[in-house]
């Protein structure tokens, strides 16, 4: 006897695009992106790394009234939280930047070509910078990664070689997702803007990749042996939380 082939196969629901709008809270213009999720058991509402973006997230069926009254009520909690990012992010002439923690003020060096120094002048902390200044951001970002890669290569095989872990690559990115990843073929990402944290905050950051070569997880183990190689890491993780959407959002264009 033949087995009945009588059942309508289960139908995958393709999501839905997700929508876009601008929010204009009290003159300063948001794009806000709304995606629907059926797994989603309630509106959720965040500001995307940096300050310069909004994501939310819906239950399917949601109708557009409901989206509407959410982000109506929770207006001021969004200029509250976006008051915390300048609205002027560039880099020029005496502003600062901070490098390994450090402000640092920026200064044409007046020349168009020459390099990028950090330098500590009579007391005063500077980032001396050459080139046309409309291409200072620039400058200042290659500055930052290869400033990074010296930073991250050395502790990176410093932690590697303490856990004997062997690591395939290492890569300078500008994620905002994550300032870090693993790959199972040992390949190590890292944020250069990470640079502008201070130095026990890097070093949590190479840890923390390294323990990945070991652990790829965020289980008990993995947390353990992070914190055999960085001891201060909750401090790490606690300024990371604090400050890194703020460096995020710094305007390197």
């Amino acid at each position: 006897m033949f087995p009945l082939l009588s059942k309508a196969r289960r139908s995958v629901r393709t999501p839905p695009a997700p929508e876009t709008r601008t929010l204009d809270l009290n003159g300063r213009l948001m794009p806000l992106t709304i995606r629907k999720n059926e797994r989603a058991t309630r509106i959720t509402l965040r500001i995307e790394p940096g300050g310069r973006a909004l994501k939310m997230t819906v239950p399917h069926g949601v109708p557009s009234r409901e989206i509407n009254a959410f982000l109506d009520r929770h207006q001021g909690w969004l200029i509250t939280k976006l008051a915390k990012f300048e609205l002027d992010t560039k880099l020029g002439e005496g502003s600062e930047i901070l490098i390994r923690g450090i402000p640092h003020q920026i200064e044409h060096s007046g020349s168009l070509r020459g390099i990028t120094e950090a330098l500590h002048l009579d007391g005063e902390r500077i980032l001396r910078v050459s080139g046309l200044p409309e291409h200072a951001g620039r400058r200042i970002a290659t500055f930052l990664k290869k400033e990074a890669r010296t930073d991250l290569e050395r502790l990176v095989k410093l932690h590697a070689a303490t856990i004997g872990a062997k690591v395939a690559s290492i890569t300078m990115k500008d994620t905002r997702s994550r300032w870090g990843s693993c790959s199972s073929q040992g390949n190590l990402s890292f944020s250069w803007r990470i640079l502008m944290a201070p130095p026990e905050v890097i070093d949590y950051l190479a840890a923390h990749e390294v323990a990945h070569l070991k652990e790829m997880n965020h289980g008990p183990r993995f947390w353990t042996l992070c914190k055999k190689l960085c001891p201060h890491m909750e401090d790490a993780k606690s300024w990371l939380k604090r400050h890194g959407s703020q460096l995020h959002a710094i305007d390197f264009s």
